[in-house]
């Protein structure tokens, strides 16, 4: 017998494939983007008890309601947009299931769809089973900024939707103010959607101020906006997110949704509507992880390692051209072997697997897991 895959060219994400070789070797795991640390006792606490109150059996297809009400304050307070909780608020099984099934409900066989290279590898492949056409923008490192004038020349009547991940994984960059004017005066007079990924929302660095797509009426009146407890909460197993658009636009979206999970985890929606009321649980991540990133970052200045800027994530770019000239694919397989340490080569997320010898680490882990890792590093 014969199947064919409507993804045939997608062997396994390299998240997968970097994890699995670290744990082969016994590698010190900088690679994919999960937190060596427990999550909050309180919030555990918080889960446990809404179990123990009965909170066991299906949450409403939209998510439960307090949590909805709480996100609309969160969102109102921060970036000053209303969405309302009952049509414009959706909680989803983490942020790739929305953006997943956002992809789904709209775009259709031969529409275009503009991806920011280098981008997180699950945006294609939904593009792709849908019979979309990925439409690509090439960011070239250090700097990673965008070409305006190039992403106007790419609109054309194919275009469906544009894609934006703010800050961005896996270059740390943010998109500024300006950034999104731009954006909006391209958009302006279409009917092109926007599909905003804000995972990394407060993790923005050095002073900087989150450009949230919701700040931007014209960019907000056509976008969707996704955001994740798991990065926010350090609990990316929980896999819990959400998503806001507009009620046109997010009635659409639940057409899918309630066909692809229908719900998510009920206790754990109880637990973060609590967890939520109290704002000082997600505003003080910007200190704790810059903290996390200085503290990496100085102890790798005396190494042959370049250091890319990072303005937001838990990711830190290192651009290694100084001591080899391998492919990246290939120095990060030798450096988890031979080193012990493991990280992302960038040119995965590049348009045609752009090398541009670069690694992507993550900071996200206790100080005694950098401590190790760093020493490492220094003697590469």
């Amino acid at each position: 017998m014969y199947f064919s895959s409507k993804l045939p060219q997608t062997g396994t994400t390299i998240f997968t494939v970097m994890s699995a070789l670290a744990a082969e070797h016994k590698a010190i795991n900088l690679s994919q983007g999960f937190p060596d640390f427990e999550s909050s006792a309180e919030l555990t606490a918080l889960v446990y008890d809404a179990m123990k109150k009965g909170y066991n059996q299906y949450a409403p297809m939209a998510g439960v309601m307090q949590l909805r009400e709480v996100i609309s304050e969160k969102i109102a307070s921060l970036y000053g947009t209303n969405y309302h909780p009952e049509s414009e608020i959706t909680i989803t099984a983490g942020a790739t299931q929305a953006i997943f099934t956002i992809i789904s409900a709209f775009v259709k066989t031969d529409d275009e769809v503009i991806v920011f290279k280098p981008a997180y590898d699950c945006y294609e492949p939904a593009i792709r089973l849908n019979g979309g056409k990925v439409v690509p923008v090439q960011l070239r490192a250090p700097g990673y900024q965008v070409d305006w004038n190039e992403v106007r020349n790419l609109i054309s009547e194919k275009t469906k939707m544009v894609i934006i991940n703010t800050p961005n994984n896996p270059s740390g960059t943010v998109f500024s103010g300006d950034d999104m004017t731009q954006l909006a005066s391209i958009l302006e007079d279409t009917n092109i959607l926007l599909l905003s990924d804000e995972v990394y929302e407060h993790l923005v660095f050095d002073g900087e101020q989150h450009q949230s797509v919701a700040r931007f009426p014209g960019l907000a009146e056509r976008a969707f906006i996704v955001s994740s407890f798991g990065k926010t909460f350090h609990n990316t197993g929980w896999k819990v997110g959400y998503c806001v658009a507009p009620t046109g636009l997010m009635q659409l979206f639940r057409q899918v949704h309630q066909f692809n999970v229908f719900c998510v985890n009920h206790p754990v929606q109880v637990a973060l509507a609590a967890y939520l009321k109290n704002p000082d649980h997600y505003l003080e991540l910007n200190v704790f992880y810059q903290e996390k990133r200085d503290y990496f970052v100085e102890n790798i200045e005396n190494s042959r390692f370049k250091i890319l800027p990072c303005r937001g994530t838990y990711f830190q770019l290192l651009d290694y051209s100084r001591i080899t000239d391998e492919k990246d694919t290939d120095f990060a397989i030798r450096l988890t072997k031979e080193h012990k340490i493991a990280a992302i080569p960038v040119s995965v997320f590049n348009e045609a697997q752009l090398d541009q010898k670069l690694l992507r680490f993550c900071f996200a882990k206790k100080d005694e897991t950098l401590k190790k890792a760093t020493e490492i590093l220094r003697k590469v």
